[in-house]
């Protein structure tokens, strides 16, 4: 019973939310701010869920423009690691994603930036207008690396779209690890524990070196703290 009543709250929020968050992006589209405010409205959603979310070693409101890795789990991360999304950030998300009703078209008037991934020319052009937009508007971009979700696989291989855009934009990739949630948020438990989220040192990369191998290395230091945090 507690499952259906939280699972009809959430579907009502997502559609006041995305009536309200429609009329504020209509106003005032792409401002820089819409979807830090949006990503902190869903992750209110947590607290519904039972969750409580704490974030370590946040950035200032004044920082550099980065490009952030972070790890993708579940369907549940539009509730939970949204809520360290920073101000003056965008996202990276599949094209699909604008047919979604109202999240859709709140993800996309909101300022996010929307990937063809099935057209690599396209894919390729993206990474440099998100490159275009960290240096000329001075945002940073928010990227889930994996390309998917990991489903309690652990961290997957990170792609290195990420890593081009920050080795174009000419700015440093810091990760962001979120402890695993898989298998343990249940729809009727009241009290579903603490998620943990963290920013790690922003890391500077190397366009003399291979990109791949600079993917890797970031992926150990991801995989590492993800353990730690799953430890706490």
């Amino acid at each position: 019973m507690l499952a259906v009543i939280r699972l009809f709250l959430i579907a009502l929020f997502i559609l006041m939310s995305g009536l309200v968050g429609l009329l504020m992006c209509i106003l005032v589209p792409f401002h820089p701010n819409h979807v830090h405010r949006c990503a902190t409205w869903y992750s209110q959603v947590a607290k519904l869920l039972g969750i409580k979310l704490e974030i370590n070693n946040a950035p200032r409101s004044d920082s550099q423009s980065v490009v952030y890795v972070a790890n993708h789990q579940n369907s549940y991360d539009i509730f939970t690691i949204t809520g360290a999304v920073p101000k003056r950030t965008v996202s990276i998300g599949k094209k699909s994603l604008k047919w979604i009703p109202f999240f859709g078209q709140l993800y996309w008037l909101s300022g996010n930036i929307l990937i063809d991934r099935k057209n690599k020319t396209k894919a390729v052009g993206t990474i440099s207008k998100a490159a275009n937009k960290i240096k000329q508007k001075n945002l940073s971009v928010w990227m889930f690396a994996e390309g998917t979700r990991s489903y309690g696989r652990g961290l997957l291989p990170l792609k290195t779209g990420a890593f081009h855009t920050a080795l174009q934009a000419d700015v440093p990739v810091v990760p962001v690890c979120m402890s695993t949630t898989h298998k343990k948020i249940n729809l009727n438990r009241w009290d579903n524990g603490t998620i943990y989220i963290e920013f790690l040192d922003p890391i500077i990369l190397n366009k003399d070196a291979s990109v791949r191998k600079q993917a890797n290395e970031v992926h150990a230091i991801m995989d590492s703290k993800i353990k730690q945090l799953d430890a706490l």
